[in-house]
């Protein structure tokens, strides 16, 4: 990007005017208390009272300091965006580790250990702003590059294709996966009946439709979620040679989910629950880590892949072309205020650097005008990019002028190029070799609108994806069908779904459909309605391990851990627990019938962080309940306790029980005395099995949950 130069019609100047006035207002700032003022820096004597004739008299109009901060407050909210409107953001960097200048040109993919400035947005795709964080839907995920050449925006989310393959088809999606619009109900839900009328009709969405229905539709945490760039891009090196590229993030925490039911609970309790998350762990100092990986693939030799990568429902299989990890991202920065950063800031696909380019993706064709276009309202102009969030941190300089909210003070008499009133530098007819440089990729001819037979197939990933998944994750996929398909009225669209899922696999579509009250799921019908077009292309391979999130563990680090507690408990083995959990980086929370201490059977006062009013085991990774024989019948009979032992039972969580503590849940009807469920840690006291136990219970914890673990539907929580 050209460096900003001086205009030869103005004499230079000591310093930039606008740097030194900044410079005074941050001196002032700091030696200064702070007083309320207004917005032109008028100190306010009285903020409580408006100005009125007389003690009981009408407001004057005059008063312009009421006038000034009503107005503030009456346009102080921006339209939110269309999608992605609940998000939430941190700063921090990208560490490349492998450089890539083999492959590109990119300046930030050059040097090993150059590290990069980052803000990273996250969000719910389908839901509004005030909606819950833990519904099931995709996820945004979004990394702004600010690179020595400019910024660079990879745009993407926690699965690695979409529903549909041409941008034309996303108002349509939209809308009916949107509140329906009689009655605007339901919010931030796919389980009504447009959404499931438009996919039904729509067997390109297959794909996505498992990836939504399973775990990844309900991630535990932000930090515990895969990043993924969706579309195919390029690589372009120095010399011209182009390679295919697909961008993975891999969290260093590994990939966890809710429950589907726990995470309805979360919806109710803490509707911030993935917010508060992110925020917590930064500000606690846990940064959060992803990996950077990318897939490439030489062009010419993307068609030995046997599907199209242009195809944004595809995905690369990791066994076809590995995941080379080439960096690192870390966030360990909150942003300072919410609105200024995470709500304006502003992501476009097509900002690239030199080095990274487009394909002809139709669905990443058009979201490089669908982006640009919603920031010029959402944002009030053409000038997004000059708020502090969006700007470059390397010069710019051009000869685009005005528009709403331009900060930029242009000097001089020149605003066109070519010139010779300034410098005249940027004068270039041949482009030279300096700057980005658009892929020479050759077109075809005519002009159609169709798609081409390369994108017909539509069930061989997704039958990849469904012969992926362990049995728990099958039987979770399941029944998130199940729970979302009861909810739509029309038995027709109903049919439909399962119909298109026998392409998928015939047991899916047969369990899916058992409680429906729906016909035997056929795959002939749905080959038969209008627009159903189906491939006979086979996968080179029958399943993909990583495609699973079973087994991928990444330490115990920011896990809340529930210690339940009341009178005369024994805390001998809580101290040895406790100790290994916090040294391993988890929170430990004492929770009891009231706030305050309460008292250890050795007479020591035990302090308290929750009462069980005042909080679920839905909040909570694991429990833990320590011996004591008073301790362990109080809980046992206070329904509450019982509840929330049972209810992280229910959603098969880690739970370590010491001694008389097994009471409660045999008060639910679990008898763990003879063989422990999965997941469920028992110790006798004896002190010689303390240390033991903690390690078993840490590592319990680092497996997330224990699927495996029965009975379950007759558990009353």
């Amino acid at each position: 990007m050209a460096q900003s130069k001086p205009d030869a019609t103005r004499k230079p100047k000591s310093g930039d005017a606008a740097a030194a006035k900044q410079k005074q207002l941050d001196t002032f700032t700091q030696t200064h208390e702070p007083v309320l003022t207004t917005n032109q820096g008028v100190v306010v004597s009285d903020d409580h009272n408006s100005l009125r004739a007389g003690l009981r008299g009408p407001t004057l109009l005059e008063d312009f300091l009421l006038r000034e901060k009503l107005t503030a407050f009456d346009h102080e909210r921006i339209p939110e965006r269309v999608v992605h409107a609940r998000g939430t953001g941190a700063h921090g960097y990208f560490e490349l580790t492998k450089p890539m200048g083999q492959y590109t040109r990119a300046d930030f993919l050059q040097e090993a250990g150059l590290r990069t400035p980052v803000f990273v947005r996250f969000s719910n795709v389908a839901g509004e702003r005030g909606s819950s964080d833990t519904v099931r839907d995709l996820r945004g995920f979004a990394v702004k590059f600010y690179t020595r050449e400019g910024n660079y925006d990879l745009v993407g989310a926690n699965v690695p294709v979409f529903f549909i393959q041409d941008a034309i088809k996303f108002p349509d999606l939209m809308h009916a996966w949107k509140p329906e619009p009689h009655h605007g109900m339901p919010q931030a839900s796919s389980g009504h009946d447009t959404f499931w009328d438009f996919v039904s009709l729509m067997p390109e969405t297959t794909h996505a439709l498992l990836w939504l229905m399973s775990d990844r539709g309900v991630p535990r945490s932000l930090r515990m979620m895969e990043g993924f760039g969706v579309h195919t891009f390029r690589f372009i090196n120095a010399h011209g040679a182009a390679h295919y590229v697909k961008f993975h993030w891999k969290p260093k925490q590994g990939r966890h989910a809710l429950c589907a039911e726990e995470a309805r609970k979360i919806a109710g309790q803490d509707p911030d629950f993935h917010r508060r998350d992110l925020w917590d762990a930064i500000a606690r100092g846990h940064c959060p880590e992803w990996e950077l990986g990318v897939q490439m693939v030489e062009e010419g030799r993307e068609q030995q892949l046997g599907f199209d990568l242009l195809d944004p429902t595809k995905l690369i299989p990791e066994e076809l072309v590995p995941v080379q990890v080439i960096g690192r991202l870390v966030l360990n920065r909150n942003p300072d205020n919410h609105f200024a950063e995470t709500e304006q800031v502003a992501f476009r696909p097509g900002h690239l650097v030199p080095g990274i380019d487009f394909t002809a993706d139709p669905l990443l064709q058009g979201r490089l005008f669908s982006y640009m276009d919603t920031q010029l309202t959402r944002l009030g102009g053409p000038n997004s990019h000059e708020l502090p969030i969006n700007r470059s941190l390397c010069p710019f300089h051009n000869y685009q002028r005005d528009g709403r909210h331009r900060s930029t003070i242009a000097r001089g008499a020149v605003s066109y190029e070519p010139n010779s009133l300034a410098t005249g530098s940027e004068f270039r007819v041949d482009g030279g070799q300096q700057g980005f440089q658009s892929y020479e990729e050759p077109l075809e001819s005519p002009k159609v609108r169709r798609r081409s037979p390369s994108f017909d197939d539509h069930f061989s990933q997704a039958t990849l994806f469904w012969n992926s998944q362990s049995p728990a994750e099958k039987e979770h996929i399941v029944s998130a069908f199940q729970y979302d398909l009861s909810r739509v009225q029309v038995p027709a669209i109903r049919q439909r779904v399962v119909d298109n899922l026998a392409h998928v696999d015939a047991r899916l579509a047969r369990k899916v459909a058992e409680p429906l009250a729906l016909a035997v799921p056929d795959p002939k019908a749905a080959a038969g309605r209008a627009g159903f077009r189906e491939s006979k292309a086979k996968l080179a391979i029958e399943a993909s391990p990583a495609l699973s999130m079973e087994g991928s563990n990444g330490g115990i680090a920011t896990r809340r851990i529930a210690v339940l507690a009341a009178t005369g408990v024994e805390i001998g083995a809580l101290k040895i627990i406790q100790q290994a959990l916090t040294d391993a980086g988890a929170l430990c929370c004492v929770i009891a019938d009231h706030l305050g201490v309460v008292s250890t059977s050795s007479g020591q006062q035990l302090p308290v962080d929750h009462c069980f009013m005042g909080t679920s085991s839905v909040l909570f990774d694991a429990v833990l309940v320590p011996g004591g024989a008073p301790h362990a019948e109080a809980l046992a009979r206070n329904g509450n306790a019982v509840h929330f032992l049972l209810e992280a039972y229910r959603h098969c969580k880690p739970i370590c029980l010491i001694g008389p503590a097994t009471e409660l849940l045999r008060a639910g009807g679990i008898d763990v005395s003879d063989q422990p469920p999965a997941g469920v840690l028992v110790g006798n006291g004896d002190p010689t099995t303390r240390v033991p136990l903690a390690q078993e219970f840490v590592a319990a914890i680092a497996r997330h949950r224990h699927w495996a673990r029965s009975p379950l539907d007759t558990v009353p929580a």
